[in-house]
Parts: C-alpha cells; structure tokens; sequence
C-alpha cells in the first residue's frame, strides 16, 4: 500500500534538472515534521514549504500495488513522444515507501525515476536521480549521488561539511523565509567565491506553477 499526497505534470523547479517536463509523485509523511503547523516549532525539520500530509490531492490516494501506481503516473504524463519520460518521487520522505516492486514497475512503464530525499534513509543505486537536501539536526545516511541540494543557510550545516561527499552536483538553494532576499545574496556570494557549488532557484515560485 503506498499512500501518495497528489501526482501531477509539472516543469522541474528546482536543482540541476530546473525546466524539464516531469510528473511529481508526492508520497504522504515524513520522519522529521509531522506535517502539522502545531509542532513545527519541535520538528527537526522547521523550515519545510510543502503539504504532505493526507492522500486527497489531485491523483492522491491509497495505491494498493506498484502496477497500479506506476499506470496512473503513465497517464498522467501522456505524452507519446521519443522524449524519455521523468518521475520525481517526492514528499514529505518518499522513501518511507518507495521500494523495490514500485522501481521495478516504474522502470517497466518506461520512467527515468528521480528522487528527492533528505537522505535519513538509504537510497537504492537502482533509482536513476538520486538528490539529496540534507537537514540540520538529522543524521546524514545517503552519503552520495546525482545531486545534493542544500538549503541555505541551515544553523548546523555549512556547505563546507558537505564539500566532500561523493555528488555529481552541488547546489546550494536560499532558504524561502522572511529572509529570502538575505539568503539569496548569502548564497549567491558563496557560489561564487566557491565554484563546487552552484545556485538553485525555486523557479516554480518566480513563475506561479506547482
């Protein structure tokens, strides 16, 4: 059974894939916020701008088995061209439920599969993109792939301690906060006197799309 907030068509907002076509699947739940605005002040993670919680959002819902999963995400990005099709496992923390059957099934429909992850849990290497966005106050398992997304600033993570892991690409993204235009130019200016990393920008937001 795999509980899923809502599936839909989107363009990719953010991170090292920004602008490519690609259907979000957002699974239900995570291990550091209940997703409830009255313990967010004693979440791990405080700072998270997106709704998980419950199953009634477009295409949400309880999805008995991966076949059925894996067909409604074929449906749903509809196009028949030669472009490869892309599935973003999001959440909340999808790999609290993404497993072996769903890649497996996912695969068979023709998906390039990308995740995103806090990376508390360990990522299977079978799963094409694997990004990262590590969380102060939460143990760091995946220690490596495609690209790690870290928000910035973060009290008890600098990009320094990060600079060693074993990613394709390193992307520091300002934190969406009252102090927005702070930590854009915060993140901006390390960018640049650090060119490892590069800057993510919430597109999706500048131009008012899910």
């Amino acid at each position: 059974m795999y509980s899923v907030k809502e599936i839909y068509l989107t363009l990719q907002g953010e991170g090292a894939q920004t602008g490519r076509r690609a259907v979000f699947c957002r699974f239900s739940g995570c291990n550091l916020w209940s997703g409830r605005e009255k313990d967010r002040a004693d979440a791990v993670c405080q700072f998270c701008d997106t709704e998980f919680v419950g199953t009634d959002g477009p295409g949400g819902g309880r999805y008995k088995s991966p076949e059925r999963l894996a067909k409604v995400c074929l449906e749903i990005w509809g196009a028949q061209n030669s472009e490869k099709p892309l599935v973003v496992l999001t959440g909340g923390e999808p790999m609290l439920q993404v497993d072996a059957a769903l890649i497996e099934e996912l695969h068979k429909a023709g998906f390039e599969i990308a995740i995103e992850s806090n990376g508390t849990l360990p990522v299977p290497r079978s799963i094409d993109w694997i990004c990262i966005s590590p969380k102060s106050g939460a143990d760091l398992v995946q220690i490596s792939g495609d690209e790690l997304k870290l928000v910035f600033p973060q009290s008890e993570i600098s990009p320094a301690d990060m600079a060693g892991l074993e990613f394709k690409n390193f992307l520091l993204q300002p934190m969406d906060s009252k102090a927005r235009q702070v930590n854009t130019q915060a993140a901006l200016h390390y960018c640049l006197e650090h060119p490892q990393w590069r800057l993510s920008l919430q597109t999706h937001k500048l131009i008012g799309i899910a």
